[in-house]
């Protein structure tokens, strides 16, 4: 999920030659795209050691979900109006925190003290 999050750079590199904003005429995508960034290195690290970082994988969980909500909500309302959007985004965000949340919930294994 940290390498998932971490490809959102390349649809970022170009934002020196501004076609995000001539050509896509959308002056808040690079912005929101940033925000995958830091939490794919965050996910990354944890995924060294989940059981020490469960607080910022669950933060990753619902940053992804509530971000889908929020997502899934401009969606229906752009439908409402006439502009027809795609929901690809919006199920890739939902599953991408479920996995998490799911990965998050599962059991840990127990390792009992081996004595000599």
């Amino acid at each position: 999920m940290g390498l998932l999050n971490l490809a959102i750079i390349y649809p970022l590199m170009d934002l020196r030659h501004s076609s995000w904003l001539l050509e896509l005429k959308n002056e808040c995508e690079s912005m929101f795209l940033s925000f995958f960034i830091p939490v794919g290195v965050s996910l990354l690290v944890a995924a060294r050691r989940p059981s020490e970082h469960r607080s910022m994988i669950a933060l990753a969980a619902w940053w992804h979900i509530s971000h889908g909500v929020v997502m899934a909500i401009q969606s229906v309302e752009a439908w409402i109006h006439g502009v027809h959007r795609n929901f690809t985004d919006v199920i890739v965000l939902l599953v991408v925190g479920g996995v998490l949340l799911a990965l998050l919930l599962a059991k840990r294994k127990v390792v009992e003290p081996v004595l000599a």
